[in-house]
């Protein structure tokens, strides 16, 4: 399984470079260009990768989980705050969308509650069942302690074996039983298929990325050399130095003026070189990224930089949103795996909960009267009002939190009926004041004019 781990020359190095922006200036540039200008570009960077996978990572964030008929479940939440996942969540959703793949361990602390552990894909290999895609047969994890000893621990669903890294034999290590019966590691695979590797969301976008990089470059270059006009002279004798190197005739310079004795020279300009075809060219190569990846266009700035707002922002984010909310579905399954195995740590029934739900943090972006009025509108349907708190956005514990302010409110408006005085049973004050056999004032025309008919 040691094989299996990224060696140095594997591609989620280069995916982990790009997302810093510590990857290659040159990628299109010959080797006269990059003798020349290497000092230049050498610390430059105008790196996009970092902005399309934070856009999607910023709106993958977990709310709680729900338990069908319980609403939110407290303890899958005391598991997660215990573990500090609102954080460390965002850690393993990243991690996968750079190299492809994270991992997350659960295990027991020794107290024996459950402690969830991000990963990395650059220590953790997992073997499945034959014939499976769900069920793991081992996971090993590979990883150098606090101390700087390496070590490896191999899980199985009878034992857990540690040994230090380097020992060829397991007996030099120990040996105990695993209590779970389970592998107690989730994998979280980014863009999965049923054939092949998981894929990075970057393996498509470094190709033009480097294109940008290298039109930028040429830009920056022709800035340096032609971005303002030149002045031209002919018909003016060179003059040599004692060495026979040419003289500068002219000390030349935006404030002055150049003047030759000779009345053959004659003075010329060559206009500056026009910048924005590189600036048209950019801005076609950010259209494919943002289809590439799909990346609003307002968030690389094209068409002036000019945000939209109202409809048109629901339009332009569109496609990040629905990609948002795949990775929300394959990454809800992982997240719920994970809390089963915190039950199966406590030996709570709870373990084959597989009709568990990951609440997520609504990822589209609107504004809070849109966002209010729709929320009114579902309360017309007779949708409970916990269930809108979530859609509102309030986190678990402040919901918590509304329930205990009702129960405060209903225990006060009942002490407030207990203290104001009560009307006394037996009298009804209404019916005392009119007569049975007397019709009520508004009506007495019409009871004489009934009499008077049957005379």
């Amino acid at each position: 399984m040691y094989g299996r781990l990224p060696g140095p020359g594997d591609q989620i190095h280069q995916y982990i470079k790009y997302y810093d922006g510590d990857q290659q200036k040159f990628a299109f540039s010959q080797a006269k260009y990059k003798s020349a200008f290497r000092g230049v570009f050498e610390t430059w960077r105008d790196n996009f990768c970092g902005t399309i996978l934070d856009s999607t990572n910023e709106r993958l964030h977990v709310e709680g989980f729900r338990l069908p008929g319980t609403g939110t479940d407290q303890d899958a939440r005391e598991f997660w705050q215990r573990s500090s996942m609102d954080s460390f969540s965002s850690a393993v959703h990243l991690d996968a969308l750079i190299t492809g793949k994270s991992f997350v361990l659960v295990w027991a602390d020794k107290k024996g509650e459950p402690i969830i552990t991000p990963v990395s894909s650059q220590e953790m290999v997992v073997q499945y069942k034959p014939g499976s895609l769900t069920e793991l047969e081992a996971a090993a994890r590979f990883y150098m302690d606090s101390w700087g000893r390496q070590m490896v621990t191999l899980w199985t669903e009878e034992y857990v074996y540690e040994v230090p890294f380097g020992k060829t034999e397991w007996e030099s290590g120990t040996k105990r039983p695993n209590p779970l019966n389970v592998v107690p590691v989730v994998p979280f695979y980014n863009r999965a298929r049923l054939g092949g590797a998981p894929m990075s969301d970057l393996q498509n976008v470094i190709p033009i990325q480097d294109a940008i990089n290298k039109t930028l470059m040429d830009a920056l270059t022709t800035s340096e050399a032609a971005a303002f006009p030149l002045r031209t002279v002919t018909g003016l004798e060179i003059q040599l130095d004692d060495a026979g190197n040419p003289i500068q005739p002219f000390d030349s310079g935006a404030d002055k003026i150049l003047q030759a004795e000779d009345p053959q020279a004659k003075f010329g300009t060559l206009e500056a070189a026009d910048l924005g075809n590189y600036a048209i060219l950019i801005g076609v190569l950010l259209q494919h990224l943002g289809a590439i990846s799909r990346t609003p266009p307002h968030y690389f700035l094209v068409n002036g930089g000019s945000a939209p707002s109202g409809e048109s922002i629901l339009g332009a984010e569109a496609g990040l949103v629905a990609k948002v909310k795949e990775r929300m579905l394959h990454f809800g399954e992982c997240w719920e795996r994970v809390i089963r195995l915190c039950f199966a740590v406590k030996n709570d029934d709870r373990r084959n909960a597989f009709d568990m739900e990951t609440q997520w943090r609504d990822p589209e972006y609107r504004t809070e009267a849109q966002h209010i009025d729709a929320l009114l509108k579902m309360k017309q349907l007779n949708v409970p009002e916990e269930f809108l708190w979530a859609e509102a956005g309030f986190t678990a514990t402040q919901i918590a939190m509304f329930r205990e302010m009702r129960k405060q409110d209903a225990k006060a408006e009942a002490a407030i009926q207990r203290i104001l005085p009560q009307p006394q049973a037996g009298l009804n004050p209404a019916a005392a004041k009119t007569p049975a056999d007397k019709p009520p004032p508004s009506n007495s025309g019409n009871a004489n004019r009934k009499i008077n008919e049957r005379k």
